[in-house]
């Protein structure tokens, strides 16, 4: 069968709700096992990439080099920071036989498709906003605003908008974006935008070729759309940010075909920590399993190199956050039907325990895990929750049928740039993870001396407590959609609240 192309958590063009996970359904169901997963795709001799973990410090030894060669591989990268050796091979046992080696810690394929993936990525079109549309919003703008700022209800729903009255956040601060690319010719985002900060880590290697960042005519707005909703300028044009006065890194992490593959996500981590990034933004799960196993021997060596990667961001100062994802699954059950992995090969309804099973990066240690609200300030019908898993709330968007946004605003959708100088609508928890990341901005703004621990606590303290929506019928079918469950002050559909705007400039 042909493989399902790979989803951004990305974004979804028009509210998608609960299709994506039902549309599989047809699939044999099965358990997750490391039988059932081992890698295919190099049965004809074709090269697959790999993560090699070792000790952190002490670069490659001599032994581990050898045996990397004498298994059929050969290093791309090295990241002795943390210890993840990037490998391309095309021995189908090379994963296994190099695990045996002393000195290596766990290993396994990043994919299941060979080099490269051979897909094409979808995440929907965005709606592009039109002429009349823009000159609609613009007569609507008052004094100080920019034109389509009428149309962003998801300002005023994080208070944004009263903290741009105190500060727009500092320049000092950099928000990079992990995503498809960031157009930094885009004029919303070309006066923030920081080339230093910025590199394409597709292959797992920094590129840094002046605009190898940018995305192609052929791939997502996606990452583009996220820069624009953190820190858009406030310059008389388009859209406002969350954060309209820091600046904005991209730090490109997707293939030409979509692929969010451990090597990129293990590089943009690592660039980020080296190069002083005060919080980056992951609208995204890494490629190609949904969730990845600790018990599968290939998928827990991807959860332990990308978590060294993130903590030693966080370690450098970065405050890492990112998307829970958009298929309403409750991330604190006992089990769960992973119908799209791998996505890059032949899928299976695996059923998962989300307690050995984890999706990357949003469940790793210390990372701020963003649940998406619509324009009533409800959990978003298709995003996902669970207690003990959801950190805090911020607008993603929701059906206008379901959440319909007080006047100028017509779209219960997000608006934020798109490639060559457009505009347009998205939605998903990927659209909400930026609010908190331009929230998180605003707060090291304020307190600049601020470790990324403490950036954090005050995230949390300072979000609005949201309670739980009890019953949860979005639709209004009279049948429960979600169950929240907690508290007022915390539980698993706004964590510890919605991010808060006004409070992170208000020392």
């Amino acid at each position: 069968m042909t493989a399902p192309k790979p989803r951004l958590r990305r974004a979804l063009a028009i509210p998608a709700g609960m299709a994506l996970a039902t549309a599989l359904a047809f699939l044999p169901n099965v358990t997750a096992s490391a039988a059932d997963n081992t890698p295919a795709a190099t049965a004809d001799g074709t090269a697959l990439s790999y993560v090699v973990n070792v000790r952190p410090g002490n670069g490659i030894s001599a032994h581990v080099q050898q045996a990397i060669t004498r298994a059929g591989g050969s290093v791309v990268i090295a990241y002795d920071q943390i210890g993840v050796i990037v490998v391309h091979s095309a021995d189908p046992d090379f994963a296994k036989e190099i695990r045996t080696v002393r000195g290596v810690d766990s290993a396994g394929a990043t994919r299941n498709a060979p080099l490269p993936a051979q897909s094409t990525t979808d995440v929907g079109t965005p709606k592009v906003l039109g002429a009349e549309q823009v000159a609609e919003a613009g007569a609507e703008a008052t004094a100080g605003q920019d034109p389509l700022e009428p149309l962003q209800w998801d300002l005023p729903a994080v208070k944004a908008d009263k903290a741009h009255e105190k500060t727009l956040g500092s320049p000092d601060v950099t928000v990079a974006v992990i995503d498809t690319g960031v157009d930094d010719t885009h004029p919303d985002i070309a006066p923030n935008f920081d080339r230093a900060a910025s590199v394409n880590c597709v292959s797992g290697k920094p590129d840094t070729t002046d605009g190898a960042w940018r995305p192609s005519a052929s791939e997502s707005p996606h990452g583009t759309h996220v820069a624009g909703e953190i820190a858009g300028a406030r310059n008389g044009v388009g859209i406002t940010g969350v954060a309209p006065g820091v600046k904005v890194a991209g730090i490109k992490v997707a293939n030409p075909n979509g692929y969010f593959y451990t090597e990129a996500v293990v590089c943009g981590f690592v660039w980020a920590a080296e190069h002083h990034v005060d919080v980056t933004n992951n609208s995204y799960y890494t490629d190609p399993w949904y969730f990845n196993c600790t018990t599968d021997p290939d998928q827990k060596a991807l959860v332990d190199a990308i978590t060294r990667a993130s903590r030693y961001a966080e370690k450098k100062g970065t405050v890492n956050v990112a998307a829970a994802g958009n298929e309403n699954y409750d991330l604190a059950s006992d089990s769960i039907t992973d119908p799209v992995s791998p996505n890059d090969g032949t899928p299976s309804d695996r059923v998962i325990d989300p307690h050995t099973c984890y999706d990357i990066p949003t469940q790793l240690p210390g990372v701020v895990t963003v649940a998406a609200t619509g324009a009533k300030g409800l959990k978003s019908s298709f995003s996902n929750y669970g207690l003990g898993v959801i950190d805090i709330a911020a607008p993603g968007g929701d059906s206008t049928a379901y959440q319909k946004p007080e006047p100028p605003a017509t779209s219960g959708l997000i608006l934020g740039p798109l490639p060559g100088g457009k505009w347009g609508y998205m939605a998903g928890t990927s659209m909400a993870t930026p609010h908190v990341a331009g929230v998180a901005a605003l707060i090291k703004s304020t307190h600049p001396n601020a470790p990324a621990s403490l950036v954090k606590a005050l995230l949390y303290a300072e979000a609005d407590a949201t309670p739980c929506t009890d019953p949860y019928d979005i639709n209004g079918d009279g049948k429960v959609d979600a169950v929240c469950e907690g508290a007022k002050n915390y539980n698993g559909f706004y964590g510890f609240g919605t991010a808060d705007a006004l409070a992170a400039v208000t020392k």
